[in-house]
């Protein structure tokens, strides 16, 4: 979608007033409605342009969200759920206005439940609180999405990230929320059991769902044994394309890699420049496996064949936590990388997945079309999933720039979905995507519209994301 396209939508500024004097009223000082704290709620971590809401509860429980929800659709006024502001399609902004809910405050641990590999979280608790919380049971939730994200933003977006190859995604990993829907009721959409035939799979719905169907008030979570032994490494290529080969070959062979992450050689010059790394600059893969000591050095050395057969270099890996750190720290950082290679740059961040035995030909392609264009955008990738992103650097005060990089992006999602892929492995739709979800599904976009309506006949939960009702 072009920036041109993303506008404010109608307001009701009379409801939305009345709406912002009975939230001050009823909530007090967990109610702010200054231009400050307005703005900070409508950061989206991309080049899309701030809409700021006119005002911020920070809920402290459902109950809150409940009364806040209430409030809204007795107003007829937008709700629009904040977590950590981390999205990267503006699914936090609010193109109609409305009152943002940020949930920094409900971010407790409600159950844990080591026999059975699960716990119960409010959706304000980040990725990182939850680890720590769950380390001395020695149980650990896997999806990564990179960001230090909320539970309850990853599970909006059914986000991924670097594990998800072992540890699939958030769609793999939520048992049941509870959600707040449209009037202002809770629901709970399961139960803890692992597995269940019981009526519609509500919990899948919710999940993924960007706000726009329900808020979610806790999430119940599979979690992992943390791996006796975790070893990493990296290895280079002569060509992006070898390295997805390689990519290709070690999955079909079924070497269970835990991670096994594409970076191209723009990237890694700037990775060695922000993280201080001293890594050769060209296409690279950085790998980890998780196992006993005994499966994870066979696992090693049966990756280490394939990475010779692929043209690859030595495949350098260690089990020394630091080491491993520093490089998963360099990986995780390479947005801001991206954007101090060229002094006071905007950075447009956008992702694709194709399957898996079509990775090589779509970076390739992408890669030399980035090339032909003269663009200044790096590569990475989930490569084991076939989802990769490019961070597109440009001047976004520059109109003929911000023409190139959304040219391109336009070009990338045709790419990928002639190759029978997906306009997003992860990063969701909201406003950004919003042109190539019809493309992609065709009519099925018209059943969502039909969900939404009857689940928000008002129109208020996140509108404007994901798909125009009209």
């Amino acid at each position: 979608m072009a920036l041109s396209d993303i506008r404010a939508g109608t307001r009701d500024e009379a409801a939305i007033q009345a709406a912002v004097a009975a939230f001050g009223q009823i909530f007090g000082p967990k109610f702010q409605s200054g231009e400050a704290i307005r703005a900070q709620h409508a950061h989206t971590t991309t080049y899309i342009p701030a809409q700021l809401p006119d005002g911020v509860l920070f809920a402290e429980s459902a109950e809150d969200v409940q009364a806040a929800v209430r409030l809204c659709a007795e107003h007829k006024v937008p709700v629009i759920p904040f977590g950590t502001g981390s999205s990267l399609e503006g699914q936090v902004n609010a193109p109609y206005g409305g009152i943002s809910i940020d949930f920094s405050r409900m971010n407790r641990v409600l159950e844990v439940n080591a026999e059975d590999l699960d716990c119960t979280v409010e959706p304000g608790i980040t990725r990182e609180e939850l680890n720590a919380h769950l380390r001395d049971t020695g149980l650990f939730f896997p999806i990564d999405p990179g960001a230090n994200a909320s539970i309850g933003g990853m599970a909006s977006t059914r986000a991924s990230g670097t594990n998800a190859v072992r540890y699939g995604t958030m769609k793999d990993n939520v048992l049941a929320v509870t959600v707040v829907t449209a009037t202002g009721e809770e629901i709970r959409t399961a139960r803890r059991a692992r597995k269940s035939s019981a009526g519609y799979d509500l919990t899948r719905l919710y999940v993924g769902s960007e706000g726009t169907l329900g808020v979610l008030t806790s999430i119940t979570l599979r979690l992992q044994g943390i791996p006796e032994m975790i070893a990493g490494g990296i290895c280079g290529f002569p060509t992006l394309k070898d390295a997805c080969n390689a990519v290709i070959m070690t999955v079909q062979l079924g070497i269970p890699l835990a991670r096994i992450e594409l970076v191209n050689a723009l990237q890694i010059k700037a990775c060695n420049a922000y993280s201080g790394l001293s890594l050769p600059e060209q296409p690279t893969l950085f790998v980890e496996f998780h196992g006993s000591q005994e499966s994870v050095a066979l696992q090693s050395r049966q990756f280490g064949e394939v990475v010779s057969e692929c043209g690859g270099g030595d495949f350098q890996w260690t089990s020394d936590a630091e080491e491993r750190a520093k490089l998963w720290k360099a990986r995780h950082n390479v947005y801001w990388a991206a954007k101090a290679l060229r002094t006071g740059a905007a950075v447009l961040a956008t992702d694709v997945c194709v399957p898996i035995s079509r990775l090589a030909d779509c970076v390739a392609e992408t890669e030399a079309d980035i090339a032909a264009h003269g663009l200044l955008a790096p590569i990475v990738g989930h490569a084991g999933d076939g989802n990769f992103h490019v961070s597109v650097v440009f001047d976004d005060k520059d109109p003929a720039e911000i023409a190139a990089v959304e040219a391109f992006v336009e070009r990338l999602n045709a790419r990928a979905l002639a190759m029978d892929g997906t306009c997003t492995g992860e990063h969701g739709i909201g406003q950004g995507k919003q042109a190539f979800l019809p493309r992609e599904l065709g009519e099925a976009v018209d059943v969502m519209r039909q969900i939404k309506r009857a689940l928000d006949p008002g129109n208020i939960l996140n509108p404007g994301k994901i798909f125009p009702l009209e």
